[in-house]
């Protein structure tokens, strides 16, 4: 049987406000879950989406299902990175507002990355995302 989880999220006095994640998060669980980074491909291995926008609607598809999965949902989740295939600010603005605007939107206020790289994975993939989650 597990234990109870308790997850602190805070912000310290002396760094800058955040849109909406927390500069810290201090977990005390049993288990720990980590997901392989998440990419938009749908159940069939098929590159998911055109654009930013379709890929990020599967990878958050694919989190909620592996969370699942794994007995978790998005209020457990404590740590986040999310990469995009993106020198455009814009187009991580956008996919950070589609994310907090979708069901996986409680996993963004924990500890939570944005990256803009030069590429990814899969040819033509845009968009990955790895989750921790604490059970």
């Amino acid at each position: 049987m597990l234990g109870r989880v308790t997850i602190e999220r805070t912000n310290p006095d002396n760094l800058h406000p955040t849109p909406g994640y927390h500069h810290v998060t201090r977990v005390q669980a049993d288990t720990l879950v980590y997901l392989a980074g998440q990419c938009p491909l749908d159940p069939s291995g098929t590159l998911a989406g055109a654009g930013l926008e379709g890929q990020t609607e599967q990878v958050i598809k694919n989190i909620l299902v592996a969370l699942d999965a794994a007995g978790a949902k998005p209020d457990d989740v404590v740590r986040t990175v999310i990469y995009v295939a993106s020198a455009d600010r814009d187009e991580l603005a956008a996919v950070w507002t589609q994310l907090n605007d979708s069901p996986l939107a409680p996993a963004f206020t924990s500890a939570s990355t944005l990256l803009g790289v030069a590429q990814l994975g899969f040819p033509g993939q845009l968009v990955e995302i790895d989750v921790t989650a604490a059970l």
